[in-house]
């Protein structure tokens, strides 16, 4: 009994008067099921972040946000004590900058709700679904992208090969050709001669799926990148910049092979780093401790920037 009249008589009570009186909503007598509802809502929200947002792009968003909200509050506390420019600047400040955030990452919220949109999201939520790659797949895919890597750095042929994150709606697909295609060397090969339509594009690559070829990237506009980085480089890097994707470039000039993930460009020199990236990249490390809830996770790939 001490502890719950602690909890409502410091706690409770003090947040029941601050919404009541400084933004104006009545939660009625606060109790101790109001603490726990807190308690739930806020371990909803610690979840929510570790599964989803936690190490992707979208993690330095929700850190903004929050600092708006700490911004928000104290805004709230220096109007209730009669400090009433330097708080209502500060709350215009927090409204102004939300707005903004809404046109900045319409992008993000697009991708959003688009990935809450689907009919399997509450099931893969819930159960876990689809959380690992398939076994079967997992020497296949690997295999068939280094083969077609070998070829194509030693011919000098230029490539872009987009792995797309799993639940990722990438916006750039309208103006490549969907192929809906199983994902073999021999056609990666095809798709990049020289000789045929869809070479100067980027495929892009669901898995073991080649979804769309000759998809045009946005360039980056990074101006810190240096001169002799092309354009196949800067898609590359631009991609990976508004998404969680990993892209593969292969140097139409040099045959050099790198993979851009997270707006850094990482280049390598023999094909057993490549390899065991890839496998990192795509979650079919050997190691169970590298395995991840998600098909693409980069806090174990740290390259540095623009090797």
């Amino acid at each position: 009994m001490e502890f719950t009249a602690f909890i409502h008589q410091y706690i409770l009570r003090p947040f029941h008067t601050f919404m009541t009186q400084t933004v104006g909503v009545n939660y009625g007598a606060a109790t101790i099921v109001n603490f726990f509802e807190i308690l739930f809502l806020a371990g909803v929200l610690i979840f929510c972040y570790k599964k989803y947002i936690r190490g992707t792009h979208s993690e330095s968003l929700v850190r903004g946000l929050f600092v708006l909200l700490i911004l928000w509050g104290i805004s709230e506390l220096l109007i209730k004590f009669n400090i009433q420019i330097i708080g209502m600047f500060l709350k215009m400040l927090v409204t102004f900058i939300t707005v903004s955030l809404i046109v900045i990452f319409q992008p993000e919220m697009r991708r959003f709700l688009g990935y809450i949109g689907q009919n399997d999201f509450i099931v893969n939520m819930l159960f876990n679904k689809n959380a690992e790659p398939v076994a079967s797949n997992e020497i296949n895919v690997v295999k068939e992208l280094i083969e077609a890597i070998k070829y194509l750095s030693r011919t000098k042929t230029g490539a872009l090969i987009v792995l797309k994150s799993k639940g990722e709606t990438l916006n750039h697909n309208d103006v490549g050709v969907k192929l809906d295609a199983n994902l073999s060397q021999e056609l990666l090969l095809t798709i990049f001669h020289p000789n045929t339509p869809l070479h100067d594009g980027a495929v892009i690559l669901d898995k073991d799926k080649i979804i769309y070829a000759g998809a045009l990237l946005p360039l980056t506009e990074d101006p810190k990148l240096s001169w002799r980085y092309g354009t196949r480089h800067r898609a590359a890097i631009g991609i990976t910049e508004i998404s969680d994707c990993a892209c593969i470039v292969v140097s139409e000039e040099t045959g050099d092979v790198s993979i851009a993930t997270s707006g850094n460009l990482k280049k390598y020199e023999d094909l057993g780093a490549l390899k065991a990236d890839l496998e990192r990249i795509l979650g079919y490390a050997k190691n169970e401790d590298e395995k991840k809830q998600y098909i693409f996770k980069f806090e174990n790939i740290l390259p540095s920037k623009y090797q």
